[in-house]
């Protein structure tokens, strides 16, 4: 998709004593560059240049670097200029590009051209972004390996794999009446669970890089005098919360953020879990569940040694939520510091008071961030998420469906959802409303 104007902006804004990047992308981008050379340039050849304005004075003197299109970063021909780095040179080269014919570029707009002519995908794309806003090595490596094209492999295959199991569906819809050997409902059913264990696959890959992304929101539950505002304290290294022996005392959400390693964490403590009479105090209890429903990881935090007549056990939490259970104050106990996984999930004994398992604690938040995850990790956004869930869904459907094999029909058209919910990730299947979306929230430049 070869646009008509010629777009021109900073692509690499300098730093003290640096260098300045413009680049500029369109049809009117080597009769500019001609112009800037007093020649025609010699493709992915470094030219330098001095460049001047409509009265012939020096603006600036750099490299000129030409890329036709379609062997360009856009798709279309490209011309890069690398100048010394001094803001008001930069924007007088540009005023003089603008006179030449091109035009301001908007956010996002040359990886938008990018993407429109095919040179990368959606994913690819935002992981430009992610990758200049990265807050961490772990996410700038995690973005790198979007960019490159890991996650937009693996959503390619589930693709693949929802057409062909949508094939032998639909065909056994279409020829139920001839002669030919077709799939049994058994067959499509385990297939269909092979596809089901792929797609958990990739969309845990996804949870934590969005994590990696946008942070960990951590809730901390659990009954009264449990420990947990005791705990927000020492990760935040601040007495933000108030602490007594009376149990009720924490009544509304009280948020705090820390950092790991450059990822952000939100800690959010709530009011303890019990059977209360006083209306605020209920209020506190009916927020605190609303707000796990929201968490990307809760710690569940009861005394090693439970309190009487105290239920230990976590109240039921929403698909995708991950749980640690802690056990507090084993300074009373004599219990040590340790963190086990057991059947029902991870385990994790500390002190707040003493400091013991804290360090185990971090720990376990570095890996639920996606920071020990080693190096098979990628970035991935809340949008992607969601798509992988809804295809979950269609995907849950669509086996209650084949399971009742007079709903083919029904089972075809859950995979087709779920195919389009997958190519919404990569940008097979978008609307100019989301992708508005997604480049305005990207750098001029990029």
């Amino acid at each position: 998709m070869q646009h008509n104007d010629t777009i021109a902006a900073i692509a690499t804004p300098p730093a003290a004593g640096g260098i300045g990047v413009i680049r500029v992308s369109g049809p009117q981008a080597g009769v500019i560059a001609a112009h800037c050379l007093g020649k025609a340039p010699t493709p992915r050849h470094a030219h330098y240049a001095q460049l001047r304005d409509a009265q012939g004075e020096l603006i600036d003197s750099g490299l000129l670097l030409w890329f036709p299109g379609p062997a360009s970063f856009t798709g279309e021909d490209v011309l890069e200029l690398q100048m010394h780095g001094s803001r008001p040179l930069l924007h007088a080269l540009l005023r003089e590009l603008y006179r030449l014919g091109a035009r301001p570029a908007r956010p996002g707009e040359f990886s938008e051209r990018a993407f429109l002519n095919g040179k990368i995908d959606l994913a690819q794309a935002e992981a430009i972004a992610d990758l200049i806003g990265a807050g961490s090595e772990a996410a700038a490596r995690a973005a790198q390996r979007s960019l490159q094209g890991e996650f937009s492999r693996m959503v390619g295959q589930l693709v693949e794999d929802t057409i062909g199991l949508r094939v032998s569906v639909e065909s056994a819809i279409d020829f139920s009446d001839e002669d030919i050997q077709m799939l049994s409902p058994a067959a499509l059913l385990e297939r269909l669970e092979a596809l089901r264990t792929q797609l958990e696959q990739v969309l845990d890959a996804a949870r934590r890089g969005q994590r990696l992304r946008d942070g960990l929101h951590v809730v901390i539950l659990g009954p009264p005098n449990a420990g947990k505002s005791s705990l927000l304290n020492v990760l935040a290294a601040d007495d933000r919360a108030i602490v007594t022996a009376q149990a009720g005392t924490t009544r509304d959400l009280l948020r705090e953020t820390i950092e790991i390693d450059g990822i952000e964490l939100t800690l959010v403590d709530t009011a303890g879990l019990r059977e209360a009479e006083d209306l605020i105090e209920r209020e506190g209890i009916r927020r605190a569940h609303e707000e796990s429903a929201r968490a990307d990881l809760i710690l569940y935090v009861a005394p090693a040694v439970p309190e009487p007549g105290a239920t230990p056990d976590p109240p039921p939490r929403h698909k995708g939520v991950e749980l640690i259970r802690v056990h507090s104050k084993i300074d009373l106990t004599g219990e040590p510091a340790r963190r086990e996984q057991l059947t029902d999930g991870e385990h994790l004994w500390l002190s707040a008071s003493s400091g013991a398992g804290l360090d185990l604690l971090r720990q376990s938040l570095r890996a639920h961030a996606g920071l020990e995850h080693g190096d098979g990790g990628f970035s991935a956004r809340a949008r992607h998420v969601e798509a992988l869930l809804r295809t979950s869904t269609h995907l849950d459907d669509a086996e209650q469906n084949l399971q009742h094999g007079a709903e083919l029909e029904l089972a075809a058209e859950d995979l087709r959802q779920a195919q389009i919910a997958l190519g919404e990730i990569t940008g097979e299947f978008s609307t100019e409303d989301l992708l508005g979306r997604i480049f305005a929230n990207f750098c001029i430049g990029k």
